[in-house]
């Protein structure tokens, strides 16, 4: 990553920390060309969109971390989280199953008691 990509892409992280994900990811664009390979850049893009509720380019964003590698238990959860949000229970249990069994992290198994929940109350309707 040049020095000018590694700042576009700093910048951009700090912009999603202060919830401002639709700049984060106007800062990101040129990092996205030069990196569309590197994990990293597509989570924080793929976080970016989520939080923007961009839920297609979050999954996508997501599905391609996972495709770059495949042990990214966060990206799984960020996954998982999108898929639901999008009303794709079962996609979603499968995604946060995965995380779980990476990082059995208190956080990825709330989210994956919640879906399973929201699964129980649809099936007893």
């Amino acid at each position: 990553m040049s020095d000018g990509t590694f700042e576009a892409f700093r910048r951009a992280e700090a912009l999603l920390a202060r919830r401002q994900p639709l700049d984060a990811i106007r800062a990101l664009e040129p990092v996205l060309e030069h990196e569309p390979n590197t994990p990293s850049v597509q989570l924080l893009a793929a976080r970016a969109y989520f939080a923007s509720a961009q839920l297609n380019r979050a999954e996508a964003a997501f599905r391609r971390v996972v495709e770059l590698d495949p042990t990214d238990h966060y990206a799984r959860f960020g996954l998982g989280k999108t898929l639901h949000r999008q009303g794709r229970l079962h996609d979603a249990v499968r995604q946060l199953r995965i995380a779980v069994a990476m990082l059995p992290s208190p956080d990825y198994q709330e989210a994956l008691n919640e879906v399973r929940a929201r699964i129980a109350v649809e099936n007893s309707n």
